[in-house]
């Protein structure tokens, strides 16, 4: 990896010795951040005493000379870079974002200004294409030959709507099976580079959506129970989410329980076993559940058959399940062993 972090290295000076004036190899320097922290047009035009416009045309007019440099071979550091960077994207799905290639680059966590060199040899490299940061995409990197950057937009574009239009995540096959692209990869690479999708677990969804990017505990435990996909004990999901990839994982079982009690979401349905009301399950006691089944059956039903549909939705003993029957004031047996709703009198 040293040996990569070269060769980048002595493309960017061999690309910035192009530049035969001091100021203008300043102005790419300070506006791409290859030596520190990147600065706006207007700092660096407050510094050199000439207006935000102006600092704008020089740096168009300085990529346009190093674009035409590179297409004529005169950067002779630049090609084993650019072969670097395409044989990296190749196998990232010819595209990717700017931090997620420099790190495979590098091999470790990369600086701003590293980063910030790959993305100044692919604005100009003939080879390569850039995405710009903005609201909508992350900054990222291509192989030329595959697409422009208003192409990769509107890959990712497509992307972004196939998950809006289907309403929920989903994993890079189905979304294969949607789209065309000759690898899952590709759809994966292209899908990193939106600020509208992240993902989780597997699956790629809006952002704004819990269950591909949980924002708080509630939101975690959905993510636990929901991948789990069966009822859990609150301190069991405590330790799920300590071992989990969440970027915060370090809460409280106390903490788990209090945020279980608050949320309609989730269900007690046990001695601190908790379920998804999604799944079915709904809030109340043991009474309420018998009450349910009675008054959804329209009839009187055996002893066994409560108990069996009561199991259904809690984790409780049998035995509590028929304490909860002996309460006249709700039930009424009828015949050796069938109960129905008791008559109340007001």
């Amino acid at each position: 990896m040293e040996q990569n972090a070269e060769i980048l290295k002595n493309a960017i000076s061999g690309s910035l010795k192009v530049i035969e004036q001091e100021r203008e190899r300043e102005i790419i320097i300070r506006r791409f951040g290859l030596k520190g922290r990147k600065e706006t047009l207007e700092q660096i035009g407050e510094s050199l005493s000439i207006t935000r416009e102006r600092v704008r045309q020089l740096e168009k007019a300085i990529l346009i000379r190093l674009q035409i440099s590179a297409e004529e071979n005169q950067i002779s550091e630049l090609a084993a870079a650019e072969k670097l960077l395409v044989r990296n994207l190749t196998e990232m799905g010819r595209v990717a974002r700017l931090s997620d290639v420099a790190g495979k680059v590098y091999g470790r966590d990369t600086k701003p200004s590293e980063r910030m060199g790959i993305y100044f040899i692919a604005t100009f490299a003939k080879n390569l294409t850039i995405v710009e940061e903005n609201d909508k995409y992350h900054a990222a990197i291509g192989i030329a030959e595959y697409g422009n950057s208003r192409i990769i937009r509107e890959r990712v574009d497509e992307i972004v709507n196939v998950i809006k239009a289907a309403k929920k995540p989903l994993t890079i096959d189905e979304l294969d099976g949607q789209l065309d692209y000759e690898h899952p990869d590709h759809i994966r690479a292209i899908a990193s580079i939106s600020k509208q999708l992240a993902t989780l677990n597997g699956v790629w969804g809006l952002v704004k959506w819990p269950i591909v990017n949980p924002k708080n505990i509630r939101d975690k435990i959905y993510v636990i129970l929901e991948a789990k996909k069966e009822p859990m004990h609150f301190s069991e999901i405590a330790k799920a989410i300590k071992e989990s990839n969440f970027k915060r994982r370090n809460v409280t079982v106390q903490a788990i329980h209090n945020e279980l009690i608050k949320d309609a979401r989730f269900v007690l349905i046990g001695r601190g076993i908790y379920a998804l009301s999604s799944w079915g399950y709904k809030k109340g006691t043991i009474s309420d559940i018998i009450r349910s089944i009675l008054e959804k059956s329209g009839k009187p039903l055996s002893r066994e058959e409560i108990v069996k549909q009561v199991l259904k939705v809690r984790k409780v003993k049998e035995t509590t399940i028929l304490l909860n029957l002996q309460n006249k004031k709700l039930f009424k047996k009828v015949g050796k062993n069938s109960y129905t709703l008791a008559d109340i009198q007001k």
